[in-house]
Order: structure tokens, then C-alpha cells, then sequence
């Protein structure tokens, strides 16, 4: 019998239900543990708490896609009680007076035990006190997660703590999902926590179900660029400690692919500097640079030509000259990349053809640097950039290392690493 089958000592229409419920939302622990104490007929009573039954109520509308059968028609029933109840909400007091009448610490009515609840609230005065009565620091959830699982936010650090302490698995996989705790930390870009795991021995190359291992995890959560820092920690420290930095997932996606998608440049540079392979292809045929290059003209404000650039400078194949028509067409709205890319080639014919690709409005916003492009269609390079080309050529993946040691001011330096140009000359 499942845990939606089970009969409820209270149901969710019940006055205690009514009453219990309203204690909880006004966050008042004494009035909860008042009706634990005096109503409950006892510690381990089931309690429900919701009930989503859509069959129960034969003329309630349903959603339409419930109607074509897009949707289940099974419902969800929230069953708890009393130990898990005031473990989700971190009433220590309570959690102690049902302990102490003999509650079953591992029981888990709703499908999560009370140690899942304290752990996904963040609650480690609760988690403690439940590990310290025996409280399985393994147990499984209905839907395959263990406690450590649900530490996902930087206030879970504590139970995250108590967990290991009690001997709960660092490398134990989810179920559906086959994520370990290190994958989650990483997920959610969880610092502190991916330092404990690895203290603690996790496997920093554990592949979960996609086969991705927690490093190409991280590298695809960093999407926002206000909200990049704590992966890039996250990263740094996998790597410190030993992650492969080229380790594919099941679509031949490595982390400096994903990296690229999400035009995270300092995240680009840490993984190059990690011996990251810059020519990889997926199993589309993409590589890094096809994938910033798609990505640029919705991640502007991540400033995508600085990862085009340091993947040039780190020996990245150029587009074929072909297709540079299809790249001026994507990211037109971005001359900076424009420019980087043309200026990586000693010579590249400019098709009058250009022209026609680029919208109009861009093309007034950067007239400018798009007149000094076309300009160029009946003008040879000058003799400055086709040296810069010769001592490219020559330094190769190098240029990123070897330029900067070149005796020569800083403003040469900067226009041997393609350093964007207001106009191409």
C-alpha cells in the first residue's frame, strides 16, 4: 500500500487538521506542541495535510491537458505526522517531546522521513537531535533522494555537517537521477558544501545519469552573469581537486562546451587553463566556439567576445571563411565579435553580400565600424596586421602564455591578442 492509500488518523477537513494548520502558518510553537500534547491520539498519528484528489470531485474543471491526457490523473495526498510535521518547520522543542514519547524517527508517512524534512528546511538543530536518536542518515524517500539530497541551499551547511558526522553517504546516488550529493552542491552552485563533500572523499568524476560528472554540472548552471561567481568557486575547487576538466557527457558535451554556451568567460579561461581540449566536438559537430557564437546574441550582456577571444588566443579553429556570412547574420548586434573573428584571419575576402544580412537598425547603430568593414572589400591589410598574423601563426594555442612575455608595450600587446577594434583597418 502506498503512502497515498493509507488512512488518516486526521483528515484534511478535521478541526485539528483546520487548527494545526493555522498554528503552523502563523510560526507559533507553542500552540503546536499544545495540540501534539493534548489532541493527538498519539505520537506517530498520520496526519493530512493536502489532497490535490481531482477524482474525488467529479465536477471540479480540470486543466485542459489533463483532459487530453497530457497530464496524470493520479493525485497527490500529503500524509505526514506529528515528528515530520514539526521537523519541516524546525520546532526543536516539539521534535524533543515527540522523541522522548518514543515517535518513530524513521517512519515516512508522506513519502520523506523527518530527517528529510529538517534537511530540506534547513533545520540542523532538528537534524541533530533526530540523528542523535537513531534517525538513518541514508534512508531513501519515495522519490530516491537521500537527506544529504536535499541540502541545496547554503542554509543546509549545518545538516549537511550533522549528516556526514553520522555516517550518511557522500557518494550515494539519487535514484532516478543517479546524482550524488556533490552533483547537487554543484547544481546549485553550493560552495561550502562541495568543499565538505571533498574533505570527506567524494568522487569528483561521478557521472550521473547523463553521464555528466559534477565539474560539466556546475559549468552548466552558470547562465547569469551577476550569478556566475559561486559556480566558478564550485569549479575551481572540483578542479583543484583532481576533476577532469574534459570528461564528456552522453551527448559528447564537454564543460568547456557548456561553459561557452552560457559565455562564461572567466569560467572559459579557468577551464583552458585547465588543460581543457579548445577543439572538441559534440555530436552535432559543435565546438566551443560554435557555441558562443550561437548563444552571443542572447548573452550580450555577458559580454560573449572576450570568450571568442580567448578562445583564439588558446588556438580554437577559425570559422570556415564560408560561413562568416552566417556568423555576421547572428551576431551582427555584437561588432566586437565581428571584428575579433575577422582580425583572426591574414587575409578573408568581404562579399559585398555582408551587407544584405545585417539588419538595418544595427547597421546604423555600428555604421561606423561596418563602413570601416566594407571598406575593406577593395583594400588590402594593413602591414601592421598581417605581421600580427605571422606571429600568431607562430605562437599558435601559445599566444595567450607567450604574448604577454613579449617586450613591447602593453597597447602592442593587446592588438597581437585581439583586443576588439573601434574600426578595421
Amino acid at each position: 500500500m502506498s503512502s497515498s492509500d493509507c488512512l488518516p488518523d486526521y483528515p484534511l477537513n478535521s478541526d485539528l487538521v483546520k487548527r494545526l494548520k493555522s498554528s503552523l502558518e502563523a510560526r507559533d510553537e507553542k500552540a503546536v506542541l499544545d495540540l501534539m500534547c493534548t489532541e493527538v491520539k498519539h505520537v506517530n498519528a498520520i496526519i493530512e495535510l493536502a489532497n490535490d484528489d481531482w477524482m474525488k470531485e467529479p465536477d471540479a474543471p480540470l486543466h485542459p491537458l489533463v483532459l487530453v491526457g497530457l497530464w496524470s490523473l493520479e493525485y497527490k495526498r500529503e500524509l505526514t505526522n506529528p515528528l515530520c510535521i514539526t521537523a519541516s518547520h524546525g520546532h526543536t522543542n516539539c521534535v524533543r517531546y515527540l522523541l522522548h514519547w518514543d515517535a518513530d524517527v524513521n517512519a515516512a508517512p508522506g513519502g520523506k522521513s523527518a530527517l528529510h524534512e529538517a534537511c530540506q528546511g534547513g533545520h540542523t538543530d532538528c537534524a541533530e537531535l533526530l540523528l542523535e536518536h537513531q534517525a538513518n542518515p541514508n534512508l531513501m524517500s519515495e522519490e530516491g533522494l537521500a537527506p544529504l539530497h536535499l541540502c541545496t541551499s547554503p542554509n543546509t551547511l549545518g545538516c549537511a555537517q550533522m549528516l556526514l558526522k553520522h555516517g550518511a553517504c557522500v557518494n550515494q546516488e539519487s535514484n532516478e537521477g543517479q546524482e550524488s550529493p556533490l552533483h547537487i552542491a554543484a547544481k546549485h552552485g553550493l560552495v561550502d558544501h562541495t568543499l565538505l563533500y571533498l574533505q570527506h572523499g567524494a568522487s569528483v568524476d561521478a557521472r550521473n545519469r547523463h553521464e555528466e560528472t559534477p565539474l560539466s554540472v556546475a559549468c552548466g548552471q552558470a547562465q547569469e552573469p551577476h550569478g556566475q561567481e559561486p559556480y566558478l568557486e564550485v569549479c575551481r575547487l572540483l578542479l583543484h581537486h583532481g576533476a577532469n576538466a574534459n570528461t564528456a557527457d552522453e551527448e559528447e558535451k564537454s564543460p568547456l562546451h557548456k561553459a561557452c554556451k552560457n559565455a562564461s568567460h572567466c569560467l572559459v579561461q579557468l577551464l583552458l587553463q585547465n588543460q581543457a581540449k579548445v577543439n572538441v566536438f559534440d555530436y552535432n559537430g559543435s565546438s566551443p566556439m560554435a557555441y558562443v557564437l550561437q548563444s552571443a546574441s542572447f548573452k550580450r550582456e555577458c559580454r560573449p567576445h572576450q570568450t571568442v577571444q580567448t578562445l583564439l588566443n588558446h588556438g580554437s579553429q577559425r570559422i570556415w571563411p564560408g560561413a562568416f556570412e552566417k556568423v555576421l547574420k547572428s551576431c551582427a548586434a555584437t561588432p566586437e565579435i565581428i571584428g575579433i573573428l575577422f582580425n583572426s584571419y591574414s587575409k578573408l575576402r568581404v562579399s559585398e553580400k555582408w551587407r544584405e544580412v545585417i539588419p538595418q537598425e544595427v547597421f546604423q547603430m555600428y555604421q561606423p565600424f561596418y563602413q570601416s568593414l566594407f571598406m575593406l572589400s577593395h583594400t588590402p591589410r594593413c602591414l601592421q596586421h598581417l605581421c600580427r598574423s605571422v606571429i600568431r601563426k607562430h605562437l599558435g594555442s601559445k599566444c595567450w602564455s607567450c604574448i604577454p612575455q613579449l617586450p613591447v608595450p602593453d597597447p602592442v600587446q593587446h592588438y597581437l591578442l585581439l583586443e576588439p577594434e573601434d574600426l578595421l583597418l
